[in-house]
């Protein structure tokens, strides 16, 4: 074996220890959004008074938290380092847990909704953990990575509502503030996998050098291929967080137990992340912008399942192809972006694309409690098609550029 080849299998193997501690971590750490999505709304009517509009709010909160966490845990990662980055994160999302668990001893409703945003800055830190699997792969690895990453969701699927379930009532009469409380031991145990990640920094002339080829933003931002990967992104992670969080008020509000909807969350969030094992090959076979357009498909057919009856199956099947179009939706979108900037442009590149994506996932989990509270659950679903619409046509807007400037 040359010395070239065994720099690139030392790469290789790099690459995967490095994936599957961030595997791990995934689904340690990244528990606390089912955790903070299946009881947010839920909370918020125990904690409200008649008016139950406003019940997503803490949804929104966690989503807002993400968005508003993004561009700052971005460069605390740059800074410190993904080892350094990814611990401090699990601080944050500690701290979180910890207000949230207070704000329902105190019947807090608005204090409740900014634990759960400061959960929400956490998991900006959990999003990255994607980006840096790919920054550390070889390019013919980095869709694998990112799926490897996305695969800890599994155990999230599952370890996230078990959590709800059993530690809801644990520090009764105060309902879900055993759940809350749990988040602390999740940001622990995540703490000690991400002190194993490796810390490699550029210094001197390497990153000067590295540096000076970096884009501006605004011009990394407005390649098509670029648009077309946020826009995807945003239109498949915002209907799914616009469905999922109306799904436990629906189910609730059908006559059907918590621990239904629960569990319709555990198979949503396991159809989210299930995919994964797999995702990334089928990625690299077939093409990122057909595996999203796939995605959109399986998107549609939440809507349409969702609007044929209100039986628990419906809502159960409803919300596994909502994970499901998620996972191909926005793994594709993820690779599109990630083939889209320089390693000297990864940090503001993936700090700027969160704010955007998690900004307007925020305003849809914000949306889902009020067009739920006005015209229920049929209208959430309607609402799809057009989204799903317009991402169609941004693919095909990509498509037709490449034709015609295949360098594109």
């Amino acid at each position: 074996m040359t010395a070239a080849a065994v720099v690139v299998a030392e790469a290789g193997r790099g690459a995967r220890r490095t994936a599957l501690l961030l595997a791990a971590a995934q689904a340690i750490v990244g528990s606390a959004a089912p955790i903070a999505i299946s009881l947010g709304a839920l909370a918020g009517q125990y904690l409200l008074g008649p008016d139950k509009s406003l019940a997503t709010a803490p949804v929104t909160g966690f989503n807002l938290g993400v968005a508003l966490g993004a561009l700052p845990a971005a460069a605390i990662i740059r800074r410190l380092g993904h080892r350094g980055g990814f611990m401090t994160g699990t601080v944050v999302t500690a701290l979180g847990g910890l207000i949230a668990t207070l704000a329902l001893f105190e019947a807090s409703f608005w204090l409740f909704a900014f634990g759960l945003g400061v959960i929400g800055v956490g998991g900006a830190f959990v999003q990255q953990f994607r980006f840096a699997a790919a920054d550390n792969a070889p390019s013919e690895f980095k869709a694998r990575a990112i799926s490897f990453v996305l695969a800890g969701g599994i155990v999230t699927a599952i370890l996230g509502p078990q959590i709800v379930i059993y530690t809801r009532e644990l520090l009764a009469p105060v309902m879900f503030a055993g759940s809350f409380a749990s988040i602390l031991v999740l940001a622990a145990v995540g703490a000690v996998i991400l002190s194993f990640l490796h810390t490699s920094k550029r210094t001197g002339i390497v990153a000067a050098i590295a540096e000076s080829d970096a884009r501006p933003l605004v011009e990394i931002a407005t390649q098509p291929r670029f648009v077309a990967a946020l826009f995807c992104a945003v239109g498949s992670y915002a209907l799914m967080s616009f469905v999922m969080t109306g799904a436990p008020l629906a189910m609730v509000g059908c006559g059907l137990s918590t621990d239904d909807a629960t569990l319709g969350i555990s198979w949503h969030v396991m159809a989210m992340f299930g995919p994964s094992f797999f995702t990334g090959s089928l990625i690299h076979r077939f093409g990122a912008e057909r595996i999203v357009a796939f995605g959109l498909l399986l998107l549609t057919g939440c809507a349409a399942v969702a609007l044929s009856g209100l039986a628990l199956w419906q809502f159960w099947t409803a919300l596994i192809l909502l994970g499901l179009g998620w996972n191909f939706g926005f793994i594709g979108a993820t690779s599109m972006v990630a083939a889209s900037y320089r390693p000297s442009e990864k940090g503001k590149v993936q700090g700027f694309h969160d704010f955007v994506l998690f900004g307007f996932v925020a305003f849809a989990s914000l949306m889902s409690g009020a067009v739920y509270n006005a015209w229920g659950w049929t209208m959430l679903n309607w609402a799809v098609f057009p989204v799903v619409m317009l991402c169609f046509l941004a693919l095909g807007a990509l498509r037709i550029m490449r034709l015609r400037r295949p360098s594109i």
